[in-house]
């Protein structure tokens, strides 16, 4: 596959990139820091060598760094396979401040489970996600893009639908099996089943625990660990200056509509449609969820819902952006498809409604936006 230019934009402080596995972080590190004292934990032999002594990353840069005329750039990849070596970064950091450290995680658990606390402000936080549309331009493809989602490591491999089902698999197998984040791996996976019903709905815990035969609170741990490993997100309710009387539990999302149509089971009960549905409102809920990370300024992603059921699906916040965004997987508009943003915009004049669908006119009706959901994703930039 050709590179693709990512809207990801580094900065000339230390900085953690954090992201699932298959994003790309690596890859763009690479491209971007080629002269890099490069430092990979997924190698056997590294990760053996800095688990048994972390300090020995002073004398590893010590000896690449003489060689160089410039400041030097270290890159450590998967840092949470070592957490120790945190500290060695911070005391590289005190005394040479020639030096410049990128630490990439895909895991954020191990780092919250040994207590680091991320270089004590010293290092910013970045995050890297799937492809947006912005980025692949005239290759991005609506169909293509709902059925195997965004995933740089499943949209370059030859088969992509292999790779896309073996996805979650090495995800079991590497980060949850090997690191013995559960006792039953068996009883995980039909987990992963039963949630993946829960995709873009307000979470029912108690359900989805009874679905899969655990207890609620397993159900919880294993909610965590979804969130931990960055597959998974909970989405706020928007309760600003809030009118109604709101739901008080998030939306559940896995971060990914391709990673959510491999793991989601399917059968002669199962309505294509729906699942074409949610598909379609994880695609959008990505990008936005992308944009709000790549972006300058501070923008933040919510839903709205009320005790009574008038839903938005997304509400986008930030220093200069306040959307309301509906997603409909239809080619036409309905008025009823227009009644939770005519309710939220009563609530709040000040926001910019849309109305994504998958129909080919752009027109604002009653003061909505009303956009082919093809349209908005190809014009969003941070």
């Amino acid at each position: 596959m050709k590179a693709k230019q990512r809207l990801f934009t580094d900065t000339k402080q230390h900085f953690f990139l954090f992201g699932p596995r298959g994003t790309g972080k690596s890859t763009w590190l690479r491209r971007h820091y080629t002269d890099a004292i490069w430092i990979d934990l997924l190698e056997p032999a590294l990760f053996r060598k800095y688990e048994a002594r972390p300090e020995r990353l002073g004398d590893a840069i010590a000896h690449q760094a003489k060689h160089s005329q410039s400041d030097c750039v270290v890159v450590i990849d998967e840092i949470q396979k070592v957490p120790e070596m945190l500290s060695a970064v911070h005391a590289a950091i005190e005394t040479n401040p020639n030096l410049q450290f990128v630490l990439t995680g895909s895991s954020a658990r191990k780092l919250k489970r040994a207590g680091v606390d991320l270089l004590g402000g010293r290092a910013a936080v970045k995050k890297m996600h799937p492809f947006v549309a912005t980025e692949l331009k005239s290759d991005f493809n609506l169909l293509t893009a709902l059925e195997l989602g965004m995933l740089p490591v499943v949209y370059g491999a030859k088969d992509p639908h292999a790779a896309l089902n073996g996805y979650i698999d090495v995800y079991l197998r590497e980060e949850i099996q090997a690191e013995a984040l559960v006792r039953r791996i068996a009883g995980f996976g039909r987990f992963m089943e039963a949630i993946s019903f829960s995709q873009g709905s307000v979470l029912n815990l108690s359900d989805v625990a009874r679905d899969c035969e655990v207890k609620r609170s397993t159900a919880t741990g294993y909610v965590e660990i979804l969130e931990d490993l960055l597959i998974s997100r909970m989405l706020p309710v928007f309760s600003k200056r809030s009118k109604r009387n709101l739901v008080s539990k998030g939306k559940f999302f896995f971060f990914d509509c391709g990673v959510y149509r491999s793991i989601r089971p399917k059968g002669p009960l199962d309505r294509p449609e729906e699942i074409d549905g949610i598909s379609l409102e994880t695609l959008v809920f990505q990008h936005l969820s992308a944009m709000a990370d790549y972006s300058n300024k501070k923008q933040q992603l919510f839903f709205w819902r009320t005790q009574t059921g008038m839903e938005v699906d997304f509400v986008y916040y930030g220093e200069s952006t306040f959307w309301a965004i509906e997603v409909k997987n239809a080619a036409t508009i309905r008025n009823r498809d227009l009644s939770s943003l005519r309710a939220f915009c009563k609530d709040y004049p000040e926001a910019l409604p849309f109305l994504l669908y998958r129909g080919n006119e752009d027109c604002t009706i009653s003061g909505i936006r009303c956009m082919p959901v093809e349209s908005f994703l190809t014009s969003l930039q941070p």
